[in-house]
């Protein structure tokens, strides 16, 4: 009986280890999906990924809670896959009406992947994609939340985000360099950002900049950003 009830622990063990993957994989697909629709958004999603999961290692999330952040990170903007590409692609500066389309994407994405994040037990998603516009001050979107009625995982994804897109060039203006970066996002604690999120970014400064420059959060690694054009940066437009 035990060596039965061993066999079916390992085996439940395997199974989820398995699910978990090929939902990372699904996530990581998706994610590729929607940076491929322009060069600008390239690597954008892997980048928001890798950052966010460092972020909640350095919070001390459990293994778990960092794998939710990484898959987030993979879907945050797969709602973008509905804008029409006149937006999407857009050189420029957005207009007002253009920009009201762009926010709905948080809202798009969440109903896109809520299906499989119900099935796959990974609900909590939906509302890290919904929420990573908000603003710590409440002045975010699409709801306006402020403070800790924004899910955790939104907060987190928002710092990830906004770091890759100010690392990246744009069409209107050139990549920031990384200590105004950091600057900025200090500036913004309390905020755009959560003071717990922006503190834990601080901490992990050297890992990131490490990694925008070599492809690798904690060490040396192949640079993902390899396979895009040389002017590459993220989305456009957030």
């Amino acid at each position: 009986m035990r060596k039965i009830i061993n066999y079916l622990d390992k085996k439940k063990e395997h199974d989820n280890n398995v699910a978990s993957m090929t939902v990372h994989q699904f996530a990581e697909s998706l994610g590729n999906a929607i940076d491929a629709k322009d060069h600008y958004t390239c690597s954008h999603s892997e980048e928001v990924a890798v950052v966010a999961q460092a972020l909640g290692v350095q919070l001390g999330l459990n293994d778990q809670e960092c794998e939710l952040l990484h898959i987030a990170g993979h879907l945050h903007d797969i709602g973008k896959i509905g804008l029409p590409d006149s937006i999407l692609k857009k050189e420029g500066r957005l207009t007002l009406e253009e920009y009201e389309i762009v926010k709905k994407h948080p809202a798009m994405g969440a109903e896109i992947v809520k299906p499989v994040a119900t099935v796959s037990g990974l609900n909590r998603i939906p509302g890290m994609i919904l929420h990573h516009h908000e603003r710590f001050d409440g002045a975010g979107y699409p709801y306006a939340l402020k403070g800790e009625r924004i899910p955790f995982g939104a907060r987190v994804i928002a710092v990830a985000d906004t770091l890759s897109a100010m690392a990246s060039n744009r069409p209107y203006r050139k990549a920031i360099e990384f200590n105004r970066i950091i600057d900025e996002i200090q500036a913004c604690s309390g905020t755009q950002f959560d003071p717990v999120v922006v503190e834990a970014f601080m901490g992990i400064t050297d890992q990131v900049r490490n990694y925008f420059l070599q492809g690798s959060i904690f060490g040396e690694g192949p640079d993902p950003r390899s396979i895009c054009v040389a002017e590459q940066s993220v989305l456009v437009h957030q």
